[in-house]
């Protein structure tokens, strides 16, 4: 299904983001559907094609997992469903990759259950057609009948040009933990998932949260945490990189090689301790500059109403930790009268790969939450602040800057009515500025 916006609609566009930038900020807004959800933990849930279209995806209103395409200089865009009312719930947004011969790759799950689908484009550089999911459930015997618990959630896909054009994927699946996969011959098949972090002794309930950044080419960056902060008091942040067959601290030093996994927390590099603050974390974004070094954004929690964000970068020698906000309480609408189940899902926050110490943030303002750019002065600490929304009826939230391209474009989901990750209604927004 393609869709073209009018001459008038698109002058209307640019009309109101004027009116909402007066202070200098330059770029447009608009939707790109008005029903469209996502988690935060499977990424890429967008990226640039090698032809310069923006690609994305998000589950429907009623369960449906969609495609989306979007080309900024001809305004087409073309709308597909991968797998209709697979189910609802917003853990089951797809995550992109493209292939070494120009077809793209998507992979979702649904929430905890036993399929990992992928669908793949009809043809090579287009992603407005697509073929009939399948599953391909990378689940090893092995690490089943040491681990257990042949569930998936999440999919994390990354195309290594050094490897050979080696696909991996990562997702929450044998143990409750964090796995790895991968294929060499463009998704046809895949090596045994295996467990990658896990605390020992082996503990099945606690499940680390972990958000990925790939360059592309030899590297893929990991910040993630003990578990879920609902579950775990100290729930601290850490972080690992896989290159050249083994996982590294940030210092370059070895935690492990692939085939000795998988490696405990600890063994990584502590960038958030929790226990000295007694406030526990969560992530939601890392990028990493052409320097390797990682860059990373999290939340930390005081009190289930304090949702405090800081930026944490590496700076080739040590890590710095700058504080940014307390952007409010949880964005989720609790219904009257009962307790809220996720007083964690924070607005969200996301870094921009386009200049080094900018993110984008999502806060309350006014009893809403908006969008703000902030960009960080490292030689005096301050922060430039900048409103991509102001005055808005509907709360703005989950922020995400693609990261495979040298332009700004910032996607996010706009709340007509979010209660619970079962039980929603929003919509994909998008900001670009070339």
């Amino acid at each position: 299904m393609i869709q073209k916006r009018s001459i008038f609609q698109r002058l209307i566009a640019v009309l109101i983001i004027a009116l909402f930038t007066g202070c200098g900020q330059q770029g447009e807004t608009f939707s790109l559907t008005d029903d469209g959800t996502w988690c935060w933990f499977s990424d890429p849930r967008a990226i640039v094609t090698e032809n310069g279209e923006l690609l994305t995806g998000y589950v429907t209103e009623d369960g449906s997992v969609a495609a989306l395409s979007y080309d900024v200089n001809s305004d087409e865009k073309s709308i597909s469903i991968l797998n209709e009312k697979l189910e609802v719930d917003d853990h089951n947004n797809p995550a992109f990759v493209q292939r070494a011969d120009g077809h793209f790759l998507a992979f979702y799950t649904k929430h905890h259950r036993h399929d990992l689908y992928m669908n793949v484009s009809k043809e090579a550089y287009n992603a407005s057609a697509w073929d009939s999911a399948v599953a391909v459930n990378p689940n090893g015997a092995a690490d089943l009948e040491r681990f257990g618990d042949n569930k998936y959630t999440y999919a994390n896909p990354f195309r290594l040009n050094d490897e050979n054009d080696r696909i991996y994927m990562f997702g929450r699946w044998i143990g409750f933990k964090p796995n790895i996969t991968w294929s060499d011959d463009g998704g046809q098949t895949w090596a045994d998932g295996r467990v990658m972090i896990s605390p020992m002794p082996f503990s099945g309930g606690q499940r680390p949260y972990v958000k990925y950044y790939s360059d592309g080419n030899s590297k893929i960056h990991m910040v993630f945490t003990d578990g879920h902060p609902r579950d775990e008091p100290t729930n601290s942040v850490y972080y690992a990189c896989y290159y050249n067959g083994a996982f590294h601290r940030a210092d370059g030093s070895s935690i492990c090689t692939i085939d000795d996994l998988p490696f405990e927390p600890k063994d990584a590099t502590l960038v958030y301790d929790a226990e000295q603050t007694g406030a526990r974390a969560w992530v939601y974004d890392i990028y990493a500059d052409d320097k390797g070094n990682p860059a990373i954004a999290y939340a930390r929690y005081p009190t289930e109403e304090e949702h405090i964000y800081h930026y944490a970068w590496f700076d080739g020698v040590k890590w710095n930790d700058k504080k940014m906000v307390d952007s409010g309480k949880w964005f989720p609408q609790t219904p009257e009268g009962q307790h809220e189940r996720e007083p964690h899902y924070s607005g969200g926050l996301t870094v921009s790969p386009v200049q080094e110490h900018i993110l984008f943030v999502s806060r309350e303002v006014n009893g809403v939450f908006e969008i703000e750019k902030w960009e960080l002065d490292v030689k005096t600490g301050e922060w430039k602040i900048k409103p991509i929304t102001e005055n808005s009826e509907n709360d703005q939230v989950r922020p995400y800057a693609v990261k495979n391209t040298d332009k700004t474009l910032l996607l996010w989901n706009s709340v007509e009515h979010y209660v619970h990750y079962t039980d929603y209604k929003t919509g994909v927004m998008l900001y670009f500025s070339k």
